[in-house]
């Protein structure tokens, strides 16, 4: 057994680095409570493990706290993705196919959905690290499908987010044109599923 002056030297480090992991995610949270709606239009830039260009898109992302987000890749294929508050839906056009999932395995899947998820349990399972103005966000889960998530803010404006997936791809999408929704606007988080479209229903039937 180690003796009590060695478990202390050894439980310093990790009590300060607690203490400021504890304080990053808090004022990530409070720039996040800034803000409770945006829309916003973002170009996106794909780089795989040897930061060569994969692909470019551009289109629209809004969110709403709590817990609805919206996806609309325009440009170079169209996909849809959004979160209703309860169930969340991803529609490629091209393929007619709509998968749809709880919230709650969104969240598991995917730091980003922190953006519109506030709760201590959620944040509890992901590390937050802050440096100059960018929040590193990583799932202590080793089973994301996403190593990290980088948000970077201008003040407490949003202005762009980086995904790095577990295979070393890189996506980065710049935000611009930032607004408030107006309340006609909200019907963006209710997805309508389009005739003749098939449905992969995952959902697990969780409480949100």
């Amino acid at each position: 057994m180690r003796k009590t002056l060695s478990i202390l030297a050894i439980s310093l480090p990790l009590l300060v680095s607690g203490y400021a992991q504890a304080s990053e995610s808090g004022v990530l949270k409070a720039k996040l409570a800034e803000i409770s709606t945006l829309k916003a239009n973002f170009t996106q830039t794909v780089t795989d493990i040897n930061k060569k260009e994969i692909q470019k898109g551009s289109g629209v992302f809004a969110l709403a706290y709590p817990n609805q987000f919206y996806w609309h890749l325009t440009e170079p294929d169209e996909s849809l993705i959004v979160a209703d508050g309860r169930d969340v839906w991803i529609y490629n056009p091209f393929a007619e196919e709509v998968s749809v999932m709880d919230l709650n395995q969104a969240i598991n899947a995917s730091p980003i959905a922190l953006l519109v998820h506030r709760d201590e349990e959620t944040w509890s399972k992901y590390t937050v690290t802050n440096e100059e103005g960018c929040f590193s966000i990583a799932p202590k889960s080793v089973d994301a499908g996403v190593e990290s998530v980088d948000v970077c803010f201008d003040g407490n404006t949003l202005t762009q987010m980086v995904l790095q997936d577990q295979q070393g791809n890189v996506s980065q999408f710049m935000l611009s044109d930032q607004t408030a929704i107006s309340d006609d606007e909200l019907s963006m988080f209710k997805f309508t599923v389009p005739d003749d479209v098939d449905i992969d229903d995952q959902r697990l039937n969780t409480v949100n």
